[in-house]
């Protein structure tokens, strides 16, 4: 245990001694934490709204002004022809074009089938379903106010035929996108970060001689393991925590489930990010190519963990890769255990996957460390 506790103390001196590591550590990961929370987001705002309202009528502007009053519609000057609307879309000026035709209001009234025009800029094709989704909810509404109008002036008892739907939002009641988004975005963090210097950490000795000299010396195989990979973890448990805070004190994020709980699995998550980057460092020269490496596992993991993509609109074949990603684990751990209060038998599923795949991946990195007895 000594000799373990001296490799540790000398990793520590060895990072802190590193001026350019340490922003590296602590500085960036609260900078891409407070970026990344307020950038990374599937909401769209500012969506720019062109009509053509062929009709003018009450009906028309009560339905305009709907739009009007939305927070996420910038209304523009209304277009007086489709042309010339078709223009200010071709030109990147309008992102919607809504077509009010003529005889609206009477249709309405005389309580026939009518319809709208609705052109959609789908260069984007994930922001085109979400600006239609906010027209319909707009449009729905609308018909709700027009039926209920036709429903009273025509006296049927007060009864208007409706059926009105009281949504209940449990988990994130102001359906705030960064109560989803912070607790992915610190997983990344962590991921990251931890892969990234373990792997680094270790070719470095490569690159400067000083491996060579650590593998003649009587120290074994899983001592220098231990107090190479070590410092890691406790660093890594280090920027949950800042991760933690500033997700309570910055953005409001609530933490519902056990903080020891979310620790615990953390802790076990760590180190199969830390054999990851002992296995890749194992393979590697220099510096750069253990960069490349990792970067190119991690964006694989990123992108096929949940964390932007729901894994449920992946293809079959990519939902069943995704089993075999850590990071999926944990996304779903963290959300689970600060936004649902999950308690221990909730994260069990994950928490054994994660355990097992973390004594796997480290059997393979120890099996493939050569060293020179």
């Amino acid at each position: 245990m000594k000799t373990i506790g001296y490799l540790i103390q000398k990793e520590f001196k060895q990072i802190f001694r590193n001026k350019g590591m340490l922003p590296i550590i602590f500085i960036l990961p609260i900078i891409q934490l407070l970026i990344l929370s307020n950038a990374a987001t599937y909401e769209v705002k500012d969506i720019k709204f062109g009509y053509i309202d062929a009709d003018r009528s009450s009906s028309s502007r009560a339905l305009i002004e709907k739009f009007r009053s939305s927070t996420y519609f910038n209304l523009l000057a209304p277009y007086s022809s489709y042309a010339e609307a078709n223009s200010g879309m071709l030109e990147g000026k309008v992102n919607v074009i809504m077509e009010i035709p003529n005889n609206f209001e009477r249709q309405l009234v005389n309580n026939e089938k009518t319809s709208i025009g609705l052109t959609v800029d789908a260069i984007d094709g994930a922001a085109a379903g979400v600006e239609t989704a906010y027209i319909q909810q707009i449009v729905q509404e609308f018909n709700q106010s027009i039926a209920l109008k036709s429903a009273v002036s025509k006296n049927r008892s007060g009864f208007a035929g409706l059926i009105t739907i009281i949504p209940s939002y449990w988990y994130n009641i102001t359906l705030d996108y960064k109560t989803f988004m912070v607790p992915g975005i610190l997983v990344l963090l962590v991921t990251m970060i931890t892969l990234f210097l373990s792997g680094m950490n270790i070719v470095r000795e490569k690159e400067i001689g000083t491996l060579e000299q650590i593998n003649v010396t009587p120290i074994k195989k899983s001592q220098f393991i231990i107090g190479k990979l070590f410092p890691f973890w406790i660093i890594g448990l280090g920027l949950l925590s800042i991760g933690l805070v500033l997700a309570k004190l910055i953005f409001d994020i609530p933490l519902l489930g056990s903080l020891g709980i979310l620790y615990f699995y953390t802790a076990i998550y760590i180190l199969v990010i830390l054999g990851i980057g002992l296995f890749i460092s194992n393979f590697t020269e220099t510096q750069q190519q253990a960069m490349f490496i990792a970067w190119f596992f991690i964006v694989i993991f990123i992108l096929m963990s949940g964390l932007f993509t729901p894994i449920e609109s992946m293809p079959k074949w990519a939902q069943l890769i995704t089993t075999f990603n850590p990071i999926r684990y944990f996304v779903e751990v963290v959300r689970m255990v600060m936004l649902k209060g999950a308690g221990f038998s909730d994260i069990l599923p994950q928490l054994w996957k994660t355990f097992a795949y973390a004594i796997l991946v480290n059997g393979l990195a120890v099996y493939s460390y050569k060293k020179v007895n």
